[in-house]
């Protein structure tokens, strides 16, 4: 059984900077991915990586600002997120799947979600 724990959520102005991290316990994962989710709105996909960490991929509203990295040895996923604006406000989730190698998923390619972290940026 897999489990993936997030952590670094929390209030901010726009403008500034936050740091992500999810910890991966259990099975082997291949491609990694922080979703999120704003209130009234689907999940979205925003960075996602592959298990050797050689490709990455961004949606469109996140490209240049946020960040997506690992480091296997600890099982770690981070996001990076700069120059947050109130329209990055969401709960984010991270993502796994067992057996997709390309770094841009689906919510339904997912097979494995962490909790969740709220992110809130302020005006």
């Amino acid at each position: 059984q897999v489990q993936l724990v997030e952590s670094g959520g929390g209030l901010v102005q726009a403008g500034g900077s936050l740091r992500l991290s999810c910890l991966a316990s259990g099975q082997p994962i291949r491609t990694m991915a922080w979703f999120r989710q704003a209130p009234g709105k689907e999940r979205v996909f925003v960075a996602g990586i592959t298990k050797a960490a050689t490709n990455t991929a961004y949606s469109d509203s996140v490209k240049g600002r946020f960040s997506i990295s690992k480091i296997n040895a600890k099982n770690a996923l981070y996001l990076q997120m700069n120059n947050l604006t109130p329209e990055d406000t969401a709960v984010y989730y991270c993502a796994g799947t067992r057996d997709f190698t390309v770094p841009r998923i689906t919510s339904r390619e997912v097979d494995y979600w962490g909790q969740g972290t709220q992110v809130t940026i302020s005006s």
